[in-house]
């Protein structure tokens, strides 16, 4: 019962942070279920691939339902979706077969690793905690980080906001709108890298509440309780000044790696 409870809080935390940072259940599933497994002694040395694969599982039902509330709240800009979303589905097919060929431990410390640069970027090199003039982004930006975006997404089960939203921050878009096109540029990580985990995991987890490396019943109550807080950010949390959404956000990711790191 009790850890029924802690799965449901974690998934209301995970709909909250959809909404106000467009983490689509990365950020807070990953380490979340990666402790969980681990601390049970269940299927021992997969723990992690079990983490991101119930992760992108996760983040297709929260991002999508995240994505039809903020488009009808006008916060969608088409610029910020289309084309970059075409692109970042070419990496995350790859993204996902990259995992399954990688160590347990291995995708743990690239996700550490790749957390402490995202910060480090965000904190040094200026154009995201003040916002900059508004630019198109460059052929170069689709067709090489859209991919790369993909890839390192669907590898850690993050979904993609950590880059995206500091890509369009560093493009001149508010904080709302970053937030807001996470979501949908999310869903193609989301669905490949489900779909890949659970056809790379079917012959490796024999137990009828694992679907490939996604746990079913994991899934069940943390995509419950991230709609319910969904619609509770929607409806009840106050706007964020735009300056003071960057901070809290770049605070938020080094909660997470804490989190991940311990």
């Amino acid at each position: 019962m009790i850890e029924t409870l802690i799965i449901l809080g974690a998934g209301f935390i995970t709909g909250i942070t959809t909404i106000l940072f467009g983490f689509g259940g990365g950020f807070v599933v990953v380490p979340f279920v990666y402790h969980l497994v681990s601390s049970s002694g269940e299927q021992p040395g997969q723990a992690m691939h079990i983490a991101v694969a119930t992760s992108t599982a996760v983040m297709i039902l929260n991002s999508g339902y995240a994505t039809l509330t903020n488009w009808r709240s006008g916060n969608l800009l088409r610029e910020t979706i289309i084309p970059l979303i075409f692109f970042i589905s070419i990496g995350a097919a790859l993204g996902a077969f990259a995992s399954t060929l990688l160590a347990d431990n291995v995708v743990r410390l690239l996700f550490v690793i790749y957390m402490l640069v995202t910060i480090a970027d965000c904190l040094f090199r200026q154009g995201f905690l003040v916002k900059p003039a508004r630019a198109a982004l460059s052929k170069m930006t689709l067709w090489v980080g859209g991919p790369l975006i993909g890839v390192i997404a669907t590898m850690l089960g993050v979904g993609g906001s950590v880059m995206t939203v500091p890509l369009l921050r560093r493009h001149g878009y508010e904080m709302k709108h970053c937030v807001s096109a996470a979501n949908p540029l999310s869903i193609p990580v989301a669905v490949i890298g489900a779909l890949m985990y659970i056809g790379l995991g079917w012959q490796e987890m024999s137990e009828p509440h694992y679907l490939g490396y996604v746990n079913l019943t994991i899934l069940g109550l943390l995509v419950a309780a991230g709609i319910a807080g969904i619609v509770f950010a929607k409806r009840v949390l106050p706007k964020v000044n735009d300056k003071l959404h960057a901070r809290v956000y770049v605070l938020l990711l080094v909660v997470v790696l804490i989190a991940i790191s311990l």
